[in-house]
């Protein structure tokens, strides 16, 4: 899955560990998985212990039935039950997507447990669903359909569910499948075309009209206290509709942000530049 990584398994989760040193937690975005770290991971395992999980409901993690699992809050409590079953109180954070959205929830309900924080790709979720333009509805409409009730979405993504979330890698900023590293295509496509992947998935983002947003509405004047970095794609979707380290200044109490080239995967796209500027964060990731 990732390179000389070992794969292991909670009951709940699948993980790759790698590395030796400080604790270091990558959570993936949709529609991927773990295998998104494969370029990333590897280089920020010659200072640290890198653990790249599969989120509840993607790849070979546990897909539950209930909604109330596929909450970040819910979500964030199992990393943080990883964490506490591999010896690690205390880790560095980064998150992209729906990962970086479980990394924010993370940091506000366990100040204590996260070092620093990054978060790749996302404004808040408050901020999107609150202050939502007909631009970004366009863009991001994949929101309000895959939060449709089963089994309407997911039996028409499983008509096709290459073809659908292939469609999703490619927009949002704009690329084109050549971008991606053909062997993390491959381990996406293999979890994406299970069905219960499908259901899991459409399950993060239910959960999130009902669930996320009632959370962060009630949390909508907290701030992340660990420094944080915030990375977003020059050329996405959220870069073109929004100020995006505006929308996260009110929310941290020491931030940095930085402009990634490419669109909303550039972890996959442009993992060389996603990888220096995670190296380059104070008390992160920086070689010694």
């Amino acid at each position: 899955m990732i390179p000389g990584f070992t794969d292991h398994r909670t009951p709940t989760l699948a993980c790759s560990i790698g590395g030796n040193g400080p604790p270091l937690l990558l959570l993936h975005g949709f529609p991927q998985t773990r295998a998104m770290w494969a370029h990333i991971a590897p280089e920020l395992a010659q200072t640290h212990t890198v653990i790249c999980p599969d989120l509840p409901g993607y790849g070979a993690s546990a897909k539950p039935r209930e909604l109330a699992a596929y909450s970040f809050r819910a979500m964030a409590r199992e990393m943080l039950a990883l964490m506490d079953t591999l010896g690690h109180h205390r880790f560095d954070l980064v998150g992209h997507d729906r990962g970086a959205r479980v990394a924010h929830r993370l940091a506000l309900d366990a100040p204590d447990r996260v070092k620093t924080l990054t978060l790749m790709d996302i404004i808040p979720t408050h901020t999107l669903l609150t202050d939502l333009r007909w631009q970004v509805a366009r863009a991001y409409y994949h929101w309000f359909f895959l939060a449709q009730p089963e089994p309407f979405p997911d039996r028409m993504i499983a008509a096709d569910p290459d073809a659908y979330f292939q469609s999703c890698l490619l927009g949002w900023g704009g690329a084109q499948l050549s971008d991606f590293d053909a062997t993390q295509l491959t381990a996406y496509r293999s979890a994406w075309r299970d069905p219960d992947t499908i259901r899991g998935m459409c399950n993060d983002y239910r959960a999130t009209l009902i669930h996320d947003i009632e959370d962060d509405s009630a949390d909508a004047g907290a701030r992340i206290r660990c420094p944080a970095l915030i990375l977003y794609g020059a050329s996405g979707a959220m870069a073109q509709h929004y100020d995006v380290p505006a929308t996260w200044a009110p929310r941290c109490t020491e931030m940095r942000a930085q402009a990634i080239p490419g669109g909303h995967f550039f972890p996959d796209t442009a993992p060389v530049a996603t990888l220096a500027a995670l190296q380059a964060m104070p008390g992160q990731t920086a070689r010694p």
